[in-house]
């Protein structure tokens, strides 16, 4: 490369050779530290909330490399009972396809409908649980997780059973068995509640060993359907009749006119969308522990590297075996509800609280998407981009008082930025609360507490809103740890 730059300096002049040097090596080093998109495969019941949440899905399926989605079936649905069809997601893909060119005006990095639908697969579909036929569905995961061109981690969603999943699992390990530990190192798993027993019957005993870190959400009851006994009031407007209908699903095009609101346009159910809601990169950084919490929630590790939701009495056992509608506590809870009438439960929304405490947020966000679908680029709304010059992992000593910034944040439409420094105190390990000074400026400060032990983290957000319409917002996370 060398003896190169200096040939082509004898012939156009050193100058210009030089500049074009600076901008070649500017581009590769930004190639080389922009992050990577996460990978994610889903599977999916083809329940009417699964419909729902293909639209948010495809909305953002810009912000991963989609590996797969397969349809799968659960303890709810099959072939032959309450089933959407093997080819459900047809009209969504179309839909999709004709709405594409206006999103790539927002973001070139939207997928083709021919590369969405060339990952489209059926999978074991014809029972509950049904895990020994080798399907189309379950060989393409096989495909993927084989595939040794790519080591990134791939997160596999279950909206319905796990039952395809452990059909490729098995495949693996009857055909593949010396590549078990290299597909385990790349698996991660989140599952809307375990819709079968194929986790536990299989899954956990053949792969448990390898301990693949594993989400199972009884968090998403918080947008399922019971959403009104589940979220506090001050939520509840972004999920009415007249926020769906006026963000949503009137002039948006036809993905955002097949989203299946109900009848008065109040706001059905998306129980899945957490599962890739976790993924979606706001800044939050929630694919670096469960723990963390995110648009997807937060979830407590329970056992061996399985996470769950945390249950605040400290008394509470959870159960041995699956975590689903029969065991999860926030569904048992939430039947006393319906049983019993009640107009809401204080200690099921504040388990709820991990999601819901962005739903302004990420409801704004699904609106603006809703915007990418028809409207040019410059009278819609971008989310800002955050950049802090504070290191996002700090190593401090009590009684230290530590600077934040936000420099060099700024939003790609020009609007006014709002910031809001916090603490997730629930995140952190340290039990108290720090002393945050000018938390609601670009630059801030906190004090670490003096009864802060070596070894436990305090996790600082920054949060930055604009003023355009919708309002959206993203986020940094600080995370300090005592040493």
């Amino acid at each position: 490369m060398l003896q190169f730059i200096k040939r082509l300096a004898k012939s156009l002049g050193p100058s210009i050779v030089l500049l074009a040097f600076q901008l070649t090596l500017a581009a590769t080093t930004a190639a080389e530290t922009k992050p990577s998109k996460p990978r994610v495969i889903v599977t999916s019941d083809g329940e009417i909330d699964d419909e729902c949440s293909m639209v948010r899905f495809l909305l953002y399926a810009n912000e991963w490399d989609i590996e797969g989605i397969i349809t799968s079936s659960s303890q709810y649905h099959w072939q032959g009972h309450k089933w959407a069809g093997d080819d459900w997601i047809q009209p969504y893909l179309k839909a999709y396809a004709k709405v594409r060119p206006n999103l790539v005006k927002h973001d070139s990095r939207y997928p083709t409908a021919d590369y969405l639908q060339a990952r489209t697969f059926l999978g074991n579909v014809k029972a509950e649980g049904e895990m020994e036929e080798v399907t189309p569905g379950s060989q393409h995961i096989v495909n993927v997780l084989l595939d040794e061109s790519d080591d990134r981690p791939i997160w596999i969603q279950a909206w319905g059973g796990p039952n395809t999943i452990a059909r490729a699992l098995k495949t693996i390990e009857e055909d593949h068995l010396e590549k078990m530990a290299y597909v385990a190192n790349k698996i991660r798993l989140f599952f809307i509640w375990e819709q079968d027993s194929t986790y536990q019957d299989y899954i956990r005993p053949h792969w448990g060993k390898y301990n693949i870190q594993t989400i199972v959400s009884d968090q998403f009851i918080a947008i399922m359907y019971h959403w009104d006994k589940s979220l506090p009031p001050e939520q509840q407007k972004f999920f009415t009749g007249k926020w769906t209908i006026e963000h949503l699903v009137r002039n948006h095009g036809p993905l955002c006119a097949s989203y299946k609101a109900k009848e008065n346009g109040d706001f059905r159910s998306e129980g899945d969308s957490p599962s890739f809601m976790h993924a979606i990169p706001t800044g939050l950084r929630s694919l670096e522990s469960p723990d963390w919490g995110g648009w997807g929630g937060r979830y407590a590790r329970v056992r061996e590297n399985t996470w769950l939701d945390p249950v605040a009495n400290p008394a509470y056992q959870y159960p041995e075996g699956r975590w689903f509608g029969n065991s999860a506590w926030g569904r048992l809870r939430l039947r006393n509800i319906e049983r019993d009438r009640n107009a809401e439960d204080q200690e099921l929304i504040e388990y709820l609280k991990p999601i819901w405490r962005w739903a302004e947020t990420f409801q704004n966000d699904f609106a603006s998407r809703a915007d990418w679908c028809v409207k040019p680029y410059d009278e819609a709304n971008h989310p800002p981009v955050v950049k802090l010059t504070t290191p996002l992992n700090l190593k401090v000593r009590p009684g230290t008082t530590v600077q934040l910034s936000a420099q060099g944040t700024s939003d790609p439409d020009a609007d006014e930025l709002a910031y809001y420094w916090w603490q997730y105190q629930e995140a952190g390990t340290y039990d108290g609360i720090s002393n945050l000074m000018d938390g609601n400026n670009q630059d801030a400060s906190f004090t670490v507490p003096n009864d802060a032990n070596v070894g436990e983290t305090i996790h600082i957000i920054c949060e930055v809103t604009d003023n355009g319409t919708p309002p959206l917002t993203r986020y940094e996370r600080v995370v300090a740890e005592i040493k």
